[in-house]
């Protein structure tokens, strides 16, 4: 890292620690919806995070183009960690959808970036992810993690079948807003790693806030016992919790005052074709942005060659 990054890097840190420094710089500002999609991965129409990302994009557009009581700056950034970290500055939300793991993007540069998003979230800043990026090393940003999002991916703890859950019943919370009962084959990993240990299928006053399961089913015995997890299962304690239904969404409002949401779906880019797959999606980039969800909430079209848009090359 050259020196003028890592001293721009400081000076924003600090700018960002002076009280009241966000909300004088947004207070007349549009809500600044950030989405940062990950580098190319697994086999075409799988990890698709970068036209993933400007199909988000162009529905939040879209809504904000035919709402006069809505004000959004959709903006992102693709192939990996934003090139020109200033998106982030103003941002009221940052959303990851992107491999994790050791490999992930917030955790490299030596705790550079993870300080970074530190500092936003305690001034409030929203922060979601999405599938992979779900998944953090413990050791690295665990606990980070918990704080922002209410939980993550552990790996040996959680697990990633390939399965199709029923999402029948939904809280009442504006991310479900307008959300019909849905049902859809995505590798939907469960068993997170939540906040004080919670299982997560429960609404809990947590110590990283109040904690809201959003989408929860309960996985039958044979996707406990596999067919289709990393490494290869079955795992005891995922067993030892037969019938015990699981939350594969889920939301937090921080003590600081900001929101954060995981959401486990998005192996299968054609799923955001479903209508509500996108939808509950798309209420919560507006949620964790502190933007009112209609009571309908978001609308969106997706012809079916929009799927075809924007795909990584890949063999």
């Amino acid at each position: 890292m050259t020196a003028f990054r890592w001293l721009t890097a400081m000076a924003w840190i600090v700018a960002m620690s002076i009280p009241g420094q966000h909300a004088q710089v947004c207070a007349d500002s549009p809500k600044r919806i950030v989405l940062v999609a990950g580098k190319p991965s697994h086999p075409p129409r799988m990890h698709e995070f970068n036209a993933g990302v400007q199909i988000l994009a162009k529905c939040l557009q879209s809504f904000d183009e035919g709402n006069n009581d809505i004000d959004l700056d959709v903006v992102y950034a693709l192939n990996g960690w934003p090139r020109d970290e200033s998106m982030l500055l103003q941002a009221d939300a940052v959303i990851f959808y992107m491999d994790g793991g050791g490999g992930h993007e917030v955790v490299q540069e030596s705790g550079r970036r993870l300080q970074l998003i530190d500092a936003l979230t305690k001034k409030g800043v929203g922060i979601g992810c999405m599938h992979y990026a779900v998944e953090i090393v413990p050791d690295q940003a665990g606990k980070e993690f918990q704080r922002w999002i209410g939980g993550h991916y552990e790996h040996m703890f959680s697990c990633n079948p390939i399965w199709e859950p029923e999402f029948s019943q939904f809280p009442v919370h504006p991310i479900t807003r307008g959300v019909r009962p849905f049902q859809i084959k995505d590798e939907w990993y469960f068993n997170m790693r939540f906040v004080n240990d919670i299982p997560g299928n429960q609404a809990s006053d947590t110590s990283s806030g109040v904690f809201v399961p959003i989408l929860v089913a309960t996985p039958i015995d044979d996707v406990r016992d596999g067919p289709y997890v990393y490494p290869a299962g079955p795992y005891p304690h995922i067993e030892a919790n037969k019938g015990r239904a699981e939350s594969m969404m889920w939301a937090i409002e921080r003590p600081d005052g900001g929101r954060g949401f995981g959401f486990t779906g998005g192996h299968f880019h054609d799923n955001w074709g479903n209508d509500e797959f996108r939808k509950v999606v798309l209420n919560a980039c507006l949620w964790l942005a502190k933007v009112e969800v209609p009571a309908d909430g978001v609308p969106s079209k997706l012809a079916p060659q929009e799927l075809e848009w924007n795909l990584d090359p890949k063999k």
